[in-house]
């Protein structure tokens, strides 16, 4: 058995591995938290452009110290770079390219992503007051969904679930899972492990998941020197 603890990823290693699946051409909505970090690792000759829900097309990594600018924020409200032939949109256009099915991908947080793909990602059960925000139209429209998260909550309870039990964001949408223990793609057929972060084993990450594991093939994630 492993010190999973310690082999559990960083925040930066879930986001450059997510990055890895990002593909040329693609136009991709990253949502709020860890999605944000992933334009940093994205290869420098693929070719894809970041979308943030507040209008911002062609969104970069974070400016370098002291190249701020305070008008140009991420719907996170986190400070941000413009990529050669980025634009700025209106909110409203902004949410019909999302609308649209003009996205590619989205990169979302998520509290719980059930075997089925339902996302759960905008109020916990025990929490009164919250609403869905701009979250459920992408990921409704989006082509394809990714779901970044820790793999169980602070109190080790799983959040990768055979049904859902947290408020819905929107139904089946999710197609690959990126934890800081694995790589899950979700399909017809289940939950297929794909990958698992280095020190660890498919058992151990199956024992913190609420729903059973394909692992016909698991590989070990490649972490950057």
């Amino acid at each position: 058995m492993s010190d999973q603890k310690t082999n559990l990823l960083t925040r930066e290693q879930i986001a450059a591995r997510a990055a890895q699946d990002m593909e040329d051409g693609w136009l991709v909505n990253l949502g709020i938290g860890m999605p944000t970090m992933i334009p940093t690792f994205i290869p420098a000759k693929r070719d894809v452009m970041f979308h943030s829900e507040n209008g911002l097309i062609g969104m970069g990594p974070p400016p370098a110290e002291g190249e701020a600018d305070q008008d140009l924020i991420s719907a996170g409200k986190g400070l941000v770079t413009m990529v050669p032939g980025g634009a700025y949109t209106h909110h409203a256009d902004s949410f019909a390219v999302a609308r649209g099915g003009r996205l590619d991908c989205a990169v979302l947080g998520a509290f719980q992503v059930a075997a089925n793909g339902d996302l759960c990602n905008w109020r916990l059960p025990n929490q009164t007051s919250g609403s869905v925000g701009g979250a459920m139209d992408i990921a409704a429209g989006s082509k394809r969904v990714f779901a970044m998260m820790t793999h169980t909550a602070r109190d080790g309870a799983a959040k990768i679930v055979a049904e859902r039990t947290y408020p819905l964001t929107a139904g089946g949408v999710v197609t690959r899972i990126f934890t800081d223990m694995a790589v899950i793609s979700v399909t017809e057929d289940g939950l297929v492990l794909d990958e698992v972060a280095p020190g660890l084993t498919a058992d151990e990450v199956q024992a913190v998941t609420d729903t059973p594991l394909i692992m016909d093939a698991v590989g070990t994630i490649a972490i950057a020197a």
